[in-house]
């Protein structure tokens, strides 16, 4: 899915954490297990803000050998294909909602990045808009 490269640096007795492809999402930790911990948090807040300003996410680089990646749960990862999605194809929720047939507040939740949404509906989502959401295992 989406696995967001972290740069982890030693500043002090802090680790920092930095997101190469989304920069607003930084924070530290006392060690690189804590640090690792809270850069999930920093990312799914960053991301807050892509979704909320209607931005495109960037997709994530490829990571250098042997950096750390934080991974999104599969279920923001859709969130995030479908927001770009709808960007990218310039659809508002209204417009979605109407080739689903259903409400805009069914849409407004399904890319809303903190509402609990099943994954089938998001791939119903993508269908209306053209698009597959395939999963796959590593």
């Amino acid at each position: 899915m989406h696995g967001y490269p972290v740069h982890l640096r030693k500043d002090g007795e802090f680790i920092t954490v930095s997101f190469p492809d989304i920069p607003e999402a930084h924070t530290f930790g006392n060690n690189r297990e804590h640090a690792l911990e809270m850069a999930k948090e920093a990312l799914e807040s960053a991301l807050d803000f892509y979704f909320e300003d209607q931005r495109p996410v960037p997709a994530p680089s490829l990571p250098k050998r042997g950096q750390a990646v934080v991974e999104l749960p599969a279920s923001l990862s859709a969130k995030v294909l479908l927001l770009n999605e709808m960007l990218r194809q310039k659809v508002h929720p209204a417009e979605l909602a109407r080739k689903m047939g259903t409400t805009p507040q069914v849409v407004n939740r399904l890319v809303h990045l903190r509402h609990t949404s099943k994954i089938d509906g998001i791939d119903t989502a993508l269908r209306a808009l053209g698009k597959r959401l395939i999963l796959d295992v590593a």
